[in-house]
């Protein structure tokens, strides 16, 4: 076997006798290698031989590339090394094994396995919460799914395993346990005691006499639960419409007999009453369901059944503003109940509305146009030029610039210059800590309040915007699908206004550092983008139907929606991680303003 070695940083060995031998391979015709040292010169003539492989034959190597080298051309092995094809090398060292040693830093990332650009954006992103939407069908299942396996496990009917459920929250595995250690205290305090095993039934008693109306008589339709107190079918009637129209109540219906606890069943009920009455039993007690379970919550919106499922946790929402969408359209927080109010959370969002409703900012009002008397704290406010005050209450004299005593200013009545007056700057500091503090708030306030106005704005135009839309067909000739662009942006405009709405509330909050400036750049960017869209999406349809508008409105579009996720993205990146400082305490129930 005839080798020859080019020497770089390491060994290459070419194994070219053996490679010309493979079945299937190409054949090497001629070798010349002319001169030493580092200049070479060598010609690499190859043919290529067609031959037919076995089927049992392996994979032929690859095949080499004819190259030619000569001394004028390359001036080093390094470049003569370059030029070969990576198909070509094998790289082995000198004991012939294998050189793994440029594969031991590899940290590329993992590949995205074919996957295609729609796939990956998939990624649930840091923003968004992972939630289940239930209709009424589905939270009936729940119910019955657990029930049948209280009632297979604890070998009891299913109406008295729906009533444990119920007194223990639905918390299936407490009640489990508990039964199993104390099963007689565990039906005594859920409703359930006995005095027979009867199964309930109307039944006509000769001789019975209603405790309720006192009435009897023959043929008197009666009815006794497992307790054995019975009652005339219409007194039993009257007395669960009353708890169930009149006072909403369902899971915890007693025995009418005074001081009995055990619970009526759906199955008593279902005898009693008529099938309109029992529907809205049932539907209070799938609105029971849902508010006993804390990941349960009912969507807000009017006359929506639906229920969403969702396992963020109260203690949590310092870190995480939990935004779900509903089947209906609805989106909402999960957390305060609340419409969407991403990026702030829910603490700074009760906060925010508490402090733009009270009458907080009157009193800064009044702090910033008015003035203490610097003796007996009056309020004063100034109703003339002259700087020399005195105080109606006290008679008390003294400057209005600097607040200090009058006495002290000298002959300077009316142009006080004197600021470093010791007797004036408490109050003097007191005023401009008010001032800075009103304006601060009113900053983000006429942001806040313009960007809820905007959207009003921009919902009504929306409403407006299929008209329009009929409108572009008849002057561009545009079909339905194709001026969707324009819902399309009405959609972004809306959604992108209370994002920005509630970022003013947000940074209000936040304490100025880097990450500060840079939720700030992120905020511009998505409101000069949105202002720009607005812009456009006013313009009358004569202009709408430029094709060269249509294009940018569909760009800008896409424009904001990507800058929203961006906020979106780095804020609650930032709030999982805890790396925002707020100037209030997010866990704090009392209102307490604190550091963290």
């Amino acid at each position: 076997m005839s080798n020859f070695y080019l020497s770089a940083d390491r060994s290459f060995a070419i194994e070219l006798e053996e490679w010309s031998q493979c079945p299937g391979g190409d054949h090497v015709q001629n070798i010349e290698e002319t001169g030493g040292g580092e200049d070479r010169d060598i010609e690499r003539k190859v043919a290529a031989k067609p031959s037919t492989l076995s089927t049992t034959s392996a994979a032929a190597p690859p095949t080499p590339q004819t190259t030619t080298a000569s001394t004028a051309d390359m001036d080093s092995e390094e470049e003569y090394l370059s030029g070969l094809s990576t198909d070509d090398e094998i790289m082995v060292d000198d004991s012939g094994e294998e050189d793994f040693d440029d594969f031991e830093d590899d940290d590329q990332p993992d590949p995205d396995f074919g996957l295609s650009p729609k796939d990956l954006d998939k990624k649930q992103k840091a923003y968004q919460t992972p939630f289940l939407v239930h209709g009424p069908p589905d939270i009936h299942a729940q119910q019955s799914e657990m029930v049948d396996e209280v009632n297979m496990i604890l070998d009891i009917n299913k109406e008295d395993a729906a009533i444990l459920l119920r007194h223990f929250r639905w918390q299936k595995e407490r009640l489990l346990e508990d039964y199993m250690e104390r099963p007689k205290k565990v039906l005594d305090a859920a409703g359930l005691s006995a005095a027979t095993t009867e199964t309930p039934k109307l039944e006509v008693v000769p001789g019975f006499m209603c405790d309720i109306c006192c009435e009897d008589g023959d043929k008197l339709e009666t009815f006794a639960l497992k307790c054995n107190h019975r009652f005339c079918v219409d007194c039993y009637r009257h007395y669960l419409a009353q708890k169930i129209r009149e006072e909403g109540e369902a899971a915890r219906i007693q025995c009418p007999a005074d001081g009995c606890q055990r619970i009526i069943d759906s199955r008593s009920l279902d005898i009693l009453v008529h099938p309109a009455l029992y529907d809205r039993y049932r539907e209070l007690l799938d609105r029971t369901y849902v508010e006993d379970k804390d990941v349960l919550k009912w969507c807000p919106a009017p006359d929506c059944q639906n229920a969403i499922e969702c396992a963020v946790k109260k203690k949590d929402l310092d870190r995480v503003v939990p935004t779900v969408t509903c089947d209906c359209g609805h989106c909402f927080c999960f957390g305060c109940g609340l419409v969407d109010h991403q990026p702030a959370p829910c603490e700074l969002v009760r906060r925010w509305l508490k402090k733009c409703a009270d009458d907080s900012e009157t009193a800064n009002w009044i702090s910033a146009n008015t003035k203490e008397c610097p003796k007996c704290n009056s309020t004063i406010e100034k109703n003339g030029g002259c700087n020399h005050m005195t105080c109606r209450k006290c008679k008390y004299e003294f400057c209005w610039m600097c607040m200090g005593l009058w006495s002290e200013h000298g002959t300077s009545w009316y142009n006080c210059n004197r600021y470093e007056e010791k007797s004036g700057t408490e109050a003097r500091d007191a005023q401009t800590k008010s001032r800075v503090s009103l304006e601060r708030y009113l900053h983000y306030y006429n942001r806040y309040a313009n960007h809820e106005q905007s959207a009003r704005l921009d919902k009504d135009i929306a409403q407006k915007a299929e008209k329009k839309m009929v409108l572009l067909q008849t002057a561009s000739g545009m079909s339905w699908i194709e001026v969707q662009y324009l819902n399309s942006a009405s959609q972004a405009l809306q959604t992108c206004r209370q994002t920005l709405k509630w970022t003013y509330a947000f940074a209000f909050y936040l304490a100025r550092n880097n990450l500060t400036e840079i939720f700030e750049d992120n905020q511009k960017d998505l409101e000069m983008a949105v202002e720009a869209l607005s812009e456009m999406f006013e313009k009358p349809v004569v202009e709408l139907a430029n094709s060269n508008l249509k294009v940018e409105i569909m760009d800008k579009t896409a424009y904001c929606n990507k800058r929203r996720v961006v906020l979106l993205e780095d804020t609650a990146e930032n709030l999982a991680k805890g790396r925002w400082t707020f100037n209030v305490d997010l866990l704090s129930k009392q209102g307490q303003s604190s550091r963290r």
